[in-house]
C-alpha cells in the first residue's frame, strides 16, 4: 500500500517524505493534520495512508489494504461533518470518541479520518481533545483541512503537520488540455482555480460556464447600476439550490434503501428522522459550497477588471475572456474595483454563518452598485 501513498503524494514532496518515512520506520504518529488547498488530493492521500496503516500487521495485508481503499474496512472510520456549516458533537461522539476505545476488529490498528476539521467548534474540539491527547496505542487520527488557520490551536498542537501544496497552474492547464479542453480555456480555468484541481475541472465544464456567466452578470449589472432591476443574484442562488436539492434526493434515496433492513418500530422511525435531518444539512452545505465558488469567481473577475484598469492586462487570469475584461475596465478607477472585490470576499465569509442567503446576495449586489455604478 506504500505504492498508493507514493501515487497520492506525487506532487507533494513534504507529504511524501513524511508519510513514507513513517511507514518505512513503522513509527507512525498517533495524529496527523493534512492541510493544503481544496482539490489537491488530501483525501486520496489520507485513504492511501490509512490503507497502508491497516495493512501493516494484518493477516492478509493485500485484502486489508484493498478494503480500506474501498472504504469497507471495519477498522477505518471516516467522518464528514454533517452540519450545514460545522462539525456536530454527534459526528464524533460515538464514531470517534467511543470508537477509539474499542480494540481493532481485524488487525493491529484503528484509523479515524476526520474531514474539514476547521469547522470544529470549541465544544466539539473539547469533546475530542482527551481522545486525541491520549489515544490507545493502536489508534491513529488523520485530520483534513483546507483552512489550517481556522483549526483550533488545541487540535493543531496535538497533530503532526503534513503540508500539501497547491498544484502548479501549469500542471493543471496541461492536464485539462490532455483531457480535451482548448488550450486558452484550460489555462484560464487553471489560473482561476488557484491550484484547486477540482474547481479547475468544474470551471472547464458546463457548470463552470454557468458559474462564470452568473459572476459576469452580477459584476456587469453593478457596473451599470441596474442590480435592483435585473436581480442578478437569482441565477447564482437558483443553481446552488438545484445542486443542494439534487444531493438531498441522492442522500434520501440511499436512506430509503438502508431503512429496508430495519424492522418496523421506534428504531426505524428514529433512524429515518435522523437521516432526513442529515440529508437536509448536507443539502444546505452543498448549496453553501456552490454559492461560495460562484462568489469566488465573482471576486476574481473584479480582480481581473482591476488589473486591466490599473494598466496591467497581462495579469488577467481569465485570458479566454480578456477582451471583455479590458472593455469593462475602460474608464474605471482602480480603488472602487478593489473595494468591490473585498466586499465579495466579506460576503463569502458571511455566508459561512447561518444567514439568509438570498437577502445576503441581494445586499451584496446593491453594495456593488453603490461602489461601481458610474465610477
Amino acid at each position: 500500500m506504500s505504492a498508493a501513498v507514493l501515487q497520492a503524494t506525487e506532487r507533494h514532496a513534504h507529504a511524501r517524505a513524511l508519510l513514507t518515512s513513517s511507514l518505512d520506520s513503522g513509527d507512525a504518529s498517533h495524529a496527523y493534520l493534512f492541510h493544503g488547498p481544496r482539490g489537491v488530493g488530501k483525501a486520496d492521500a489520507a485513504r492511501a495512508f490509512a490503507a497502508a496503516l491497516l495493512a501493516d500487521g494484518a493477516r492478509d495485508p493485500e485484502s486489508a489494504g484493498d478494503r480500506a481503499m474501498r472504504g469497507s474496512h471495519p477498522d477505518l472510520t471516516w467522518v464528514t461533518p454533517s452540519g450545514a456549516h460545522e462539525m456536530l458533537i454527534e459526528d464524533i461522539d460515538v464514531a470517534v470518541v467511543r470508537g477509539a476505545t474499542r480494540t481493532p476488529m481485524e488487525g493491529t490498528k484503528r484509523v479515524f479520518v476526520l474531514e474539514r476539521v476547521d469547522t470544529m467548534s470549541e465544544k466539539v474540539a473539547n469533546k475530542l481533545l482527551k481522545t486525541l491527547e491520549e489515544p490507545a496505542d493502536y489508534v491513529h487520527f488523520i485530520l483534513l483541512t483546507a483552512q489550517p488557520e481556522r483549526v483550533l490551536p488545541t487540535i493543531t498542537s496535538r497533530c503532526q503537520s503534513v503540508r500539501f501544496d497547491a498544484v502548479p497552474v501549469s500542471v493543471i492547464a496541461e492536464t485539462l488540455t490532455t483531457e480535451g479542453i482548448e488550450a486558452e480555456r484550460a489555462a484560464s480555468c487553471a489560473a482561476l482555480s488557484g491550484g484547486d484541481f477540482a474547481l479547475a475541472r468544474e470551471l472547464a465544464g458546463d457548470e463552470g460556464d454557468a458559474m462564470r456567466s452568473e459572476a459576469g452578470r452580477i459584476v456587469g449589472c453593478a457596473l451599470n447600476g441596474i442590480s435592483g432591476r435585473e436581480r442578478p443574484w437569482e441565477g447564482v442562488l437558483a443553481r446552488a439550490q438545484a445542486a443542494g436539492e439534487l444531493e438531498e434526493q441522492r442522500v434520501l434515496a440511499k436512506l430509503e434503501a438502508d431503512l429496508e433492513a430495519f424492522p418496523k418500530g421506534r428504531e426505524k422511525t428514529a433512524a429515518q428522522k435522523e437521516g432526513e435531518q442529515a440529508a437536509h444539512r448536507i443539502a444546505r452545505r452543498v448549496r453553501s459550497d456552490s454559492l461560495d465558488r460562484s462568489l469566488r469567481i465573482c471576486a476574481l473577475l473584479l480582480r481581473d477588471i482591476a488589473a486591466a484598469a490599473g494598466g496591467a492586462p497581462d495579469l488577467i487570469l481569465a485570458r479566454d475572456r480578456a477582451a471583455s475584461v479590458v472593455k469593462s475596465a475602460e474608464g474605471r478607477k482602480l480603488a472602487p474595483l478593489i473595494d468591490a472585490a473585498m466586499a465579495v470576499e466579506a460576503t463569502r465569509r458571511q455566508l459561512r454563518r447561518n444567514v439568509a442567503e438570498e437577502l445576503t446576495l441581494q445586499a451584496l449586489s446593491f453594495r456593488l452598485d453603490r461602489l461601481l455604478a458610474g465610477v
